[in-house]
């Protein structure tokens, strides 16, 4: 949800441009768990876990190193758990200057403590237009885990998580959280790393999920917003928060069924909050409702087929409405992303993600016309050489790629779509297409 304001659209039209284009950029990243800390730990290569031996989609193998808190090792000895990823990337936006940078240098902890506690944390610095670097906390997810447990005679996993990202620590990795990519636009679900106000790596919290004989997982938990001056000290800006939350509920339950050469999965996910932002304001009632859909061709791994689809719905009620004159007190967000990838003896792979985003009609929160539907998509076509048994080295990697984003529609609209008014340059949808080489390696 955007912040409650009477400024003219226009006026926010050029702030809302440079926030795409730096979604553009993060969207397009190549950023992943793929660790080498944890092919380190296992003894396993990255395919093992990793369809395309850098992620960030996991085999059913991958999930279940993730359940069992990453705490598998091969037990020869006690491995560091430390990695590195560099990411150089040239980008070239069909409006504005093409460069050439080290966009992102992170730092990985990542791995087994005991038997029972294992987490990933990972810190990331981000290459800045004043050509600096920031550096920021990004995802986090420590667990305890006990494992070896039965009810009724079938194998049990439960285990507790604690994260700042809502939807991360799911195994399945359909949502968009797990998968780094949600639908960009004015407006957005509270489950869309994407949106506006996001609450990733901006809020703290998690709760306890089970694995029940192997194919269902069940969640539940909590979350909190950090103050803004613990998000301006991990590296966030404060315009980006996302307003102080109360009574927040979570819910994940997935059934997961892996037949050795396919793999299937299909899940519902819900959150509920009260939020206000900015925090001065009154609460809305915020619900998100949400379905996912899984499946994998793994045969002998030599041409894997992945497909994902993801539908959220986002319910509003705005206790704040009575401070925007002309406002609905009701309101609907509405994203849906959906993917298909497929990699050759998981070295060479395409894909393809086509990214919804729609919502109410709201002239006054979103600027003429009120629609907020935006429509994108994301082609990408990469090479990762290593993290194979058969390749130079198991653990570290290597990932060369070349992506476009390409945008159809954008505030409802394909031309103009800020309104900027006669006789003033416009911006069309296509005009925050952008195009991107990225190479990166992990150690």
């Amino acid at each position: 949800m955007p912040f409650h304001s009477d400024r003219p659209t226009q006026r926010r039209a050029p702030a809302l441009a440079g926030w795409l284009v730096v979604l553009l950029l993060l969207s397009a990243s190549t950023s992943v768990q793929a660790t080498a800390a944890f092919a380190r730990q296992t003894g396993s290569a990255c395919a093992d876990c990793h369809a395309a031996a850098y992620g960030p989609a996991l085999t059913p193998y991958g999930m279940r190193f993730k359940i069992n808190g990453f705490t598998e090792t091969d037990g020869e000895g006690t491995k560091v758990p430390l990695a590195g990823q560099l990411i150089a990337q040239y980008s070239d936006p069909r409006r504005g200057d093409s460069s050439t940078n080290l966009t992102e240098a992170d730092l990985y902890l990542a791995g087994r403590l005991t038997e029972h506690v294992g987490g990933f944390v990972k810190i990331e610095a981000d290459h800045q237009s004043d050509g600096g670097y920031d550096t920021r906390l990004s995802n986090v997810d420590l667990r305890y885990v006990a494992h070896d447990l039965e009810l009724d005679g079938r194998d049990l996993v439960l285990g507790v998580s604690l994260n700042n990202n809502p939807g991360f620590d799911d195994p399945v990795g359909a949502l968009p959280a797990p998968a780094y990519l949600g639908p960009p636009g004015v407006t957005g679900t509270l489950l869309n790393p994407s949106s506006p106000g996001s609450l990733a790596h901006r809020v703290i919290g998690g709760g306890v999920y089970g694995f029940y004989d192997a194919q269902w997982y069940a969640e539940i938990g909590s979350y909190r917003s950090l103050a803004v001056s613990q998000q301006d000290d991990l590296g966030y800006s404060r315009s980006g928060d996302p307003g102080r939350l109360s009574g927040t509920g979570y819910f994940r339950l997935a059934w997961m069924k892996d037949l050795k050469r396919q793999f299937f999965s299909a899940g519902v996910v819900a959150l509920n909050t009260q939020r206000r932002r900015p925090r001065s304001a009154l609460a809305d009632d915020i619900t998100d409702l949400g379905y996912d859909l899984t499946w994998q061709y793994l045969g002998n791994r030599e041409h894997i087929v992945q497909l994902n689809y993801a539908n959220i719905l986002e319910r509003r009620h705005y206790g704040g409405a009575v401070a925007v004159p002309g406002a609905p007190s009701h309101a609907t967000a509405h994203d849906q992303v959906l993917t298909a990838t497929y990699t050759f003896r998981q070295s060479y792979g395409i894909s393809a993600t086509h990214l919804m985003s729609t919502g109410s009609r709201d002239p006054v929160r979103y600027g003429p016309p009120g629609d907020p539907a935006t429509t994108s998509n994301l082609f990408s076509l990469y090479w990762t050489p290593w993290g194979k048994d058969d390749a130079w080295t198991t653990a570290a990697n290597l990932k060369l790629a070349v992506s476009w984003f390409r945008f159809t529609r954008f505030n409802g609209r394909r031309s103009n779509i800020f309104g900027a008014p006669p006789g003033t340059p416009g911006t069309d949808a296509s005009d925050l297409d952008a195009f991107f080489v990225s190479a990166s390696v992990m150690f």
